[in-house]
Formats: C-alpha cells, sequence, structure tokens
C-alpha cells in the first residue's frame, strides 16, 4: 500500500548538493530530449520524400524524351539494341512505384496516429503515472512516487529551467510503495508557477555514497500532442511520450 511520507528540514549538507546536481542533470537531459523531437525529423522526410518524387519525375520525362528521340533518328541500317533501353524504363518504373509506395505508406501512418489521438484523448482530464525526470506542478501542486527498500531519510531537490535549486527537503520513506506532494513553493515559502522542475531523489548518509533513488512522477493528462517522435501526453507543462505512461486512474 503507498503511503505519504512526511517531510523533515535536517540533511547532510553534501547529500542534499548531491540531489541538487541530480537534479539540474535530470532537467537538462529531459529538455535535451525534447528539443531532439521538436519536429525537425518530420519536416525533413518530407522535403526528402517530395525532392525524391521531383528528380525521380524529371529524370523519367528526360529518360523518355531522350529515348523516343534516338529511337526517331536511328540508322535504319543498324538498328539500336532496344533491350537496354526497355531494361532501364523498367528499372525507371520500379523506382517510381517505390516512390509512391513511400508515400502511400506516409499517408497510412498519418492516418494511424490520427486514429491514435483519437483513442489516446480518452485519457485526458485522468490521473496518470508516468516516467519521467521532472515534476508536473499543476494547480499549485505535484507529486512524486518511489519505492524504498528500507525506511530511511530521503532527499529530494527540485530546480528551475536555469537549473538553479529552488526546494530542498529531506522525506521520511517508509519500506515499500511512498508517495510524496510538493506544495508548489521554494525554500523560503514562496509560490512558484506551475510548469515542469527537474527532480531528483537521493539517499544516503552523505554526499559521497548518495544513491539515486528511481522514481515516477503523478498528474492529470491535460492533452495530447503529435510529434515527429510520436504521441506526447500533456501534464500541465510536463510533456512526455505516450510509452512512458505507467498507468491511468479512471
Amino acid at each position: 500500500m503507498s503511503s505519504t511520507i512526511s517531510t523533515s528540514a535536517s540533511t547532510p549538507a553534501t547529500l542534499q548538493q548531491a540531489a541538487e546536481q541530480a537534479a539540474a542533470a535530470n532537467y537538462s537531459a529531459a529538455t535535451a530530449a525534447a528539443a531532439s523531437t521538436s519536429g525537425t525529423a518530420s519536416s525533413a522526410a518530407s522535403s526528402i520524400g517530395t525532392n525524391a518524387l521531383q528528380s525521380l519525375g524529371s529524370n523519367f520525362t528526360s529518360f523518355l524524351s531522350l529515348l523516343t528521340t534516338q529511337l526517331q533518328n536511328q540508322d535504319p541500317t543498324s538498328p539500336m539494341d532496344t533491350n537496354q533501353f526497355t531494361q532501364e524504363l523498367v528499372e525507371f518504373t520500379g523506382v517510381q512505384q517505390s516512390v509512391a509506395t513511400n508515400t502511400n505508406l506516409s499517408q497510412l501512418i498519418s492516418m494511424t496516429q490520427g486514429s491514435e489521438v483519437l483513442q489516446s484523448s480518452q485519457v485526458v482530464g485522468d490521473p496518470v503515472t508516468v516516467s519521467s525526470q521532472e515534476i508536473a506542478l499543476q494547480s499549485g501542486s505535484g507529486t512524486l512516487s518511489f519505492n524504498a527498500t528500507s525506511a530511511e531519510p530521503v532527499q529530494v531537490a527540485i530546480v528551475n529551467s536555469a537549473g538553479t535549486p529552488i526546494y530542498d527537503a529531506t522525506i521520511n520513506a517508509r519500506a515499500g510503495a511512498n508517495s510524496w506532494t510538493w506544495s508548489g513553493t521554494d525554500t523560503y515559502g514562496n509560490k512558484v508557477p506551475d510548469g515542469a522542475y527537474g527532480v531528483a531523489l537521493e539517499t544516503g548518509t552523505n554526499g559521497s555514497n548518495a544513491q539515486t533513488v528511481p522514481f515516477s512522477v503523478v498528474g492529470t493528462a491535460t492533452g495530447l500532442t503529435n510529434t515527429s517522435s510520436g504521441m506526447q501526453l500533456d501534464i500541465g507543462a510536463l510533456q512526455v511520450p505516450l510509452s512512458s505512461v505507467q498507468s491511468i486512474s479512471h
């Protein structure tokens, strides 16, 4: 059974620093992954497909024109071997059919993605648990869940988009499943805006033997975005692949 864990203020400074560094690294990794799937692959693939069709069409027209001209002007006493031209014509036709097949496949993929959007839209508005290196702060609240092998203190650190630590605390975990909710305030008690923040959990007696604690992010699905890398689930400002969804509560 999941337990809600309490927060304590005392923690070794070195362990706190380790958690802060891990949180900043998590946020950097998450933003880099998001940038790599910003849509450039889709536009590049579209451009390549269009250029291939245009190039093939131009070459195919030129080839037919050349073939016709040569056949019209061949020496009747020494006719050219048309087998070679016929073979090239067959090859050109095969390439043209391959490009057309790729175009049709792209259209089929788009239709499939559209169907996926309709089916996945049913999750919007439901609580979801996902794998992410960022915590989603929604309406001033963000929740994490994790498992602890034993009852022990766990250091949590949260950083903003600049990688600057804004919140640190020690949470007293119980053995087994745990959940922890961030109230959306910084270390000084000031409210921070809703968004996606880097987060890390560390355990250990100090920074030298700190161990990362795997966690999941809990939030409410707010939308879906179709990107070049596939469907992305929106949890407020946090965006994750559908493949990272671990559970959905209806």
